[in-house]
């Protein structure tokens, strides 16, 4: 289905080459004087300097071959070659029934789509989720989901850190409390329990502490460090140790990505890739692509069209050791070789930015991927407090993210108790539906490299550019819709106000937001339009008498349109990653 800007210019081209002009000429755009017009085309300037006429001359020409155009109520010329449109009532409301009767609103899908993996989270295991990993799973999920609505099959993929020393500070910290437990025991042939001997709150206990002693006692970083190594040999007791701490993190893990509606395909991780790097390590000595520097590995990523120095992705360090980089370029192989993916997109912090230029110039080097696959990192700024600096707890830590949720929740709760929103059974729900998308909507409707200020007051509010807005103004539509009945067949008919030609209009729009979106990796665009979107849908609803309608067809109508307004509200706030309740 052609997007309704398309089939205008049609019109206005058709218009152009009827008047002895350049059909090129005819584009049209949205007015940007919408106390003038709806639409405008300019074209008549540029068509001046070719034809040599006055611009006013072309557009007075152009304008005639309009006049009895169906799609135009209203077609002027102005100076000094403006050509100012309306469109006719009837004609816009037979594109919008298309649009309500076609799959995904008439929405094209990607003619190239193909296989996407999105690598987002980055959570680590045996530590919990902290603020810091909001923005990347808020984010990445909405991306995500607007990659599969234009028609791509996507992964998700959380990439955990589940390889580092990380797992040996906890081993060596568990080691001190617990030094009975075979796992320690090099001479143990026997089963391993199946049960941990920790809990996920014994996890959230030991690791700050062993890594707090370990910046103090070198003798114990020693002993971290050699755990991590005699892990990564494959030492059986280490082995059973680690399965356990993956086991409980991922299910801790698990719990707080759901409450943030979250998901991922997959749950692979740094220790995934280890088999890929010993054979990509030799494939890349062999063709010479390894250079010695400084006792390192690297690989020479720097182009003679650089601008600036982007030094070389060290592959291995003097002593041996491998860096994320290394790992990168093994879990890149790994992808390639399970999915097959023709875009993989890390939805990591801005400040990564040099890291995954180096990795992307060093995995073509490599020949890791195909010349046309699309390697992009989507950098995200970071969520400060009101202070303007990175947001922390009040003691200066980083806030575990449990916690945030849990104090916008409750902060929800209390609105939705105060003002008597619902009662009973619904106010939890109710109340997680609000605080969900006041959280994403209030990190979403910034653009993603944007930093932005985190006021739990503002995003909250249930007016003004917020979540909880949106939610209520689809939740009166439902309303108002569950007291009519039957709505869903009902077709749009011409619009009877001006107000509701508006939102005929901005339903128009959605096709150009999507994309957008799309394009970019943009969600705030998705934001942009449904604010849009949901102010000319509460000024209908303001100056229209709906139920009370006297007249059956014109009731019919404004239900039909409002029907449609309901329906790509609850579509874009999918996309987005949360969904409304049934009362608010």
């Amino acid at each position: 289905m052609d997007k309704l800007l398309t089939i205008i210019s049609e019109h206005v081209s058709s218009a152009f080459l009827a008047a002895g002009y350049e059909s090129s000429y005819g584009r049209v755009t949205v007015s940007n004087r919408p106390d003038l017009c709806e639409y405008q085309c300019n074209g008549a300037m540029p068509a001046a300097k070719a034809y040599h006429k006055a611009p006013i001359q072309i557009a007075n020409d152009v304008a005639v071959q309009l006049r009895d155009d169906a799609a135009f109520s209203e077609v002027q010329a102005a100076a000094p070659g403006f050509l100012n449109l309306r469109l006719a009532p009837a004609f816009l409301a037979k594109y919008l029934e298309q649009t309500r009767t076609a799959p995904r609103f008439g929405v094209a899908r990607d003619p190239k789509a193909g296989t996407v993996v999105v690598d987002y989270g980055g959570a680590n295991v045996a530590k919990p989720l902290h603020i810091g990993h909001l923005r990347s799973a808020i984010i990445g999920e909405s991306i995500k989901r607007i990659q599969h609505f234009f028609g791509n099959e996507t992964v998700g993929d959380t990439h955990l850190g589940d390889w580092g020393l990380q797992m040996g500070l906890v081993i060596a910290a568990l080691q001190d409390q617990q030094p009975e437990l075979c796992y320690f025991d090099e001479a143990y042939t026997g089963e391993y329990p199946a049960e941990p001997p920790f809990t996920i709150s014994d996890l959230e206990r030991i690791y700050p502490a062993a890594s707090a002693r370990s910046k103090e006692d070198e003798a114990f970083a020693r002993r971290a460090h050699d755990a991590t190594y005699e892990l990564q040999q494959g030492r059986p007791g280490y082995m059973a140790l680690w399965k356990h701490i993956m086991a409980v993190s991922k299910a801790d893990l698990r719990k707080n990505y759901d409450k943030l509606g979250v998901s991922f395909e997959v749950w692979l991780g740094e220790s995934d890739a280890q088999p890929y790097i010993p054979p990509m390590l030799e494939e890349m000595r062999q063709s010479g692509l390894l250079v010695e520097s400084e006792g390192a590995q690297v690989i020479e990523v720097q182009e003679p069209t650089d601008t600036k120095e982007v030094p070389p992705c060290i592959i291995m360090k003097s002593d041996g050791a491998t860096l994320y980089a290394t790992t990168d370029l093994a879990t890149i192989r790994q992808r390639m070789e399970t999915w097959k993916p023709d875009r993989i997109l890390y939805v990591v912090d801005k400040r990564q930015s040099l890291h995954f230029e180096q990795v992307f110039r060093a995995a073509r080097k490599a020949g890791l991927v195909q010349p046309e696959t699309e390697l992009r990192h989507i950098g995200y700024g970071t969520m400060n407090g009101k202070d303007g600096k990175p947001f922390k707890t009040r003691a200066g830590g980083a806030m575990r993210l449990e916690t945030l949720t849990n104090e916008i929740t409750d902060f929800v709760r209390a609105k939705v108790e105060e003002n008597t929103l619902v009662t009973g059974d619904d106010v939890a729900d109710t109340t997680a539906k609000i605080a969900l998308a006041a959280l994403k909507y209030g990190d979403l409707m910034n653009a993603p490299t944007k930093d932005y200020i985190f006021d739990m007051d503002r995003f909250a509010a249930f007016e003004g550019n917020t979540g909880p807005y949106i939610l209520y103004t689809i939740v009166r539509i439902k309303s108002i819709l569950g007291r009519y009945g039957a709505w869903e067949e009902l077709p749009i008919t011409a619009p009877e106000t001006p107000e509701a030609k508006d939102l005929m209009l901005a339903l128009t729009r959605l096709p150009d937001a999507l994309e957008l979106a799309y394009r970019d990796c943009a969600p705030n665009a998705i934001c942009a339009y449904i604010y849009e979107l949901a102010g000319f849908a509460n000024k209908f609803y303001h100056e229209t008498r709906i139920l009370t309608e006297e007249d059956a067809e014109k009731q019919k109508g404004y239900i039909a349109l409002i029907g449609l307004t309901k329906r790509v509200l609850e579509t874009c706030i999918d996309l987005l990653g949360f969904e409304a309740p049934e009362k608010m």
